[in-house]
């Protein structure tokens, strides 16, 4: 049974994946990777390293994408399989850049629980904005990671670079995953990111925004199992 570490976005803990791990535990041994514990992405991904199997699959969602390509850098060979899940390898623009600082300093002044409401637009499909257990569950999450990690994500997250030139040294099987309606990150830097991989797959989860994982649980765990399945022991 292959190694499966999962990684988290931003201001997301192991419930991010709760049905993927539910789904998945027939097919893999799962451990959820914590990034929030550093501002930079290289310290990140040390501390991930540094708790992993020698061996494992990865998958990354938003944030957890970007210390993924961090780790494709620093240990290639130890991955058995790579999936990124509504993420991006280009770099912030300037605009989301200064769209982050707004929200450190909106954070640091004591105003974070106004960080999630204006997140949360962006994250969710506005179908599921109507799910009120939804809300509730991503609204709770995010409290429970609270203001001191959001500020090191966000920190660690604007010092990351353009993962794009990495793309060709990814050598193992890859499912590049998107939710159709994602605003943060779109349809179209997840079609970049699979033509630059050679043989990943991309699959696009209907009515759905960013947190795919939670959105449409049952069509990501599908996804993720048949990506397990091309991945040998």
């Amino acid at each position: 049974m292959i190694d499966l570490v999962l990684l988290p976005g931003l201001l997301c803990d192991r419930a991010l994946w709760a049905a993927q791990i539910a789904g998945l535990s027939g097919r893999a041994r799962i451990a959820v990777g914590d990034i929030s514990g550093a501002d930079t992405l290289g310290a990140l991904a040390e501390a991930v390293l540094a708790a992993a199997p020698p061996r494992f699959a990865l998958a990354g969602l938003s944030m957890g994408g970007y210390v993924a390509f961090e780790i494709v850098r620093r240990a290639p060979k130890r991955l058995a399989g790579l999936a990124l899940l509504d993420t991006s390898a280009r770099p912030d623009t300037p605009e989301y850049a200064a769209m982050r600082r707004t929200l450190m300093r909106q954070a640091q002044i004591g105003a974070f629980k106004g960080v999630t409401p204006r997140l949360l637009p962006r994250w969710i499909h506005p179908a599921h904005m109507k799910n009120a257990a939804l809300v509730e569950a991503v609204t709770t999450m995010t409290k429970r990671v609270g203001r001191e990690a959001f500020l090191r994500q966000q920190a660690a997250i604007l010092g990351r670079p353009d993962s794009r030139p990495d793309l060709p040294r990814i050598a193992c099987p890859t499912l590049v995953l998107c939710g159709r309606q994602d605003e943060a990150t779109p349809l179209e830097v997840h079609e970049e990111m699979a033509a630059g991989i050679a043989g990943a797959r991309l699959a696009v989860i209907e009515e759905c925004g960013h947190l795919s994982a939670m959105e449409q649980p049952d069509a990501v765990t599908a996804a993720m199992a048949a990506w397990l399945g091309t991945i040998g022991d």
